[in-house]
């Protein structure tokens, strides 16, 4: 770990703590982080020239692996072409009419350059669609780093929630209501208090950022009804699910149709890109088309376009795709709660199609509050014996694990072996 240890070192006079974003520093759970030289297929190097497999896949969006041949060549010639033009170009319409098709609860869709950006600009125009100011989001859900998301639960379920972080204002705190996930009473309960004042709520329906968390069909179905009786936007935030758990996200999945829908890199074929989409009559609201501001320079950029028009048509050509995706899923799954069973452990693990996360915890994990009776420091030691063994995993408890088109049978015996050893190094 020399080189590692000692390019971080150099990065942390230069950058707060010594990265770019926060869960890349490793505080979570101990060590020098990996300094990553290059990715292909299921595989990256660091830059030590260790080899591990891969199952962050840049927290999501590379599904079909990294440096897939179609889409380098994609980008090179795009590349070729130019950077960025500040301008329109065909590929934004062609990813746009994918998208579009996948997704029916989208009419029109504005592209942007980033999960976080989808998501404030969304809640900026469903407060201006319906005139209220308030909105609805789910503790332990996470939409970005935005002022109106960064608010925690207040002491009860019809208290204020309070920022999170410095820097954002009491005002932004006030139009914030936290619920509780998979509790559509919590939901109820919050309307009723601020009756006509609520503007929108916004929900993961599958909770990537408590590791993974599924929204309970009854729930989303009462929440989709509820929303729609008090004429509140319901917004899924998709920016992990979307094309991720089906060609056509969660919501093709749970059957729910949402008034605005956000997504994220995997529709840029893991570049700098996100989105936000929904009804005709919301979205004419935007700019230029209406009133509602919303702009940005690389916004629609040609190189992010065009490989995330070559990852959805790769995978919508291949009509196996997800099937062949999910029995890898279910495979890797099966191993892992074998050794669990195997070893007589309390532990819980959660899996969603491609999606999947190892609680240590004895209970299933369905809101915030259970996630956090999870063992932090018993995932820490997990997570350092994994990497011993040459398996990169999420740095943190409360983040899911990924699986591409790339991981082959191979890398999940090695996985499911390497998991075995390394539970029973810390138990016994």
């Amino acid at each position: 770990m020399k080189r590692n240890k000692s390019l971080y070192e150099r990065a942390k006079k230069m950058m707060p703590g010594g990265v770019n974003s926060p869960v890349r520093a490793f505080k979570n759970v101990g060590g020098t982080p990996l300094f990553i030289e290059r990715g292909l297929g299921s595989k990256i190097w660091d830059c030590e020239g260790k080899r591990y497999i891969d199952y962050v896949l840049s927290w999501g969006p590379l599904i079909l692996g990294h440096s897939h041949p179609q889409i380098i060549k994609a980008v090179k010639d795009s590349l070729e072409k130019g950077t960025s033009f500040g301008a329109p170009s065909e590929y934004e319409i062609k990813l746009a009419e994918l998208i579009i098709k996948a997704f029916p609860s989208i009419e029109k869709i504005r592209m942007v350059n980033s999960g976080t950006e989808a998501t404030m600009s969304a809640i900026r125009l469903a407060r201006a669609y319906t005139k209220r100011d308030k909105i609805i989001k789910f503790e332990g859900c996470y939409h970005g780093h935005g002022d109106s998301f960064l608010i925690k639960a207040g002491s009860g379920a019809l208290t204020f929630g309070s920022p999170s972080s410095p820097g954002i204002t009491l005002g932004s705190a006030k139009d914030t209501l936290n619920a509780d996930f998979n509790d559509i009473d919590s939901v109820k309960k919050l309307i009723r208090k601020n009756k006509g004042k609520i503007a929108a709520v916004i929900v993961e329906p599958i909770a990537g950022n408590m590791g993974c968390v599924i929204g309970d069909t009854d729930f989303l179905k009462e929440l989709r009804d509820i929303t729609a009786n008090e004429e509140i936007l319901l917004i899924f935030d998709e920016v992990m699910t979307g094309f991720r758990v089906s060609y056509g996200g969660a919501q093709r999945i749970f059957n729910i149709k949402p008034d605005l829908t956000m997504l994220g890199k995997i529709i840029g074929g893991g570049l700098p890109v996100g989105a936000y989409g929904g009804r005709r009559d919301i979205m004419s609201l935007i700019s230029p088309e209406g009133p509602v501001y919303q702009a940005g320079t690389l916004s629609g950029n040609p190189i992010a376009m065009r490989a995330g028009y070559e990852t959805l048509n790769i995978m919508r050509k291949d009509k196996d795709f997800y099937r062949k995706l999910e029995a890898k899923s279910r495979i890797l799954g099966e191993g892992i709660k074998e050794n669990i069973k195997k070893l007589n452990i309390p532990l819980n693990y959660a899996e969603f199609n491609s999606m999947s996360c190892l609680y240590f915890a004895k209970e299933k994990v369905k809101d915030f509050k259970s996630a956090l009776k999870s063992d932090t420091k018993k995932f820490a030691a997990y997570f350092k014996n994994m990497l011993e063994r040459g398996i990169y995993a999420a740095p943190s408890q409360f983040e899911s694990v990924f699986l591409s088109s790339a991981h082959t049978e191979k890398d999940l015996e090695i996985t499911i072996k390497a998991n075995y050893e390394s539970l029973k190094s810390i138990y016994f």
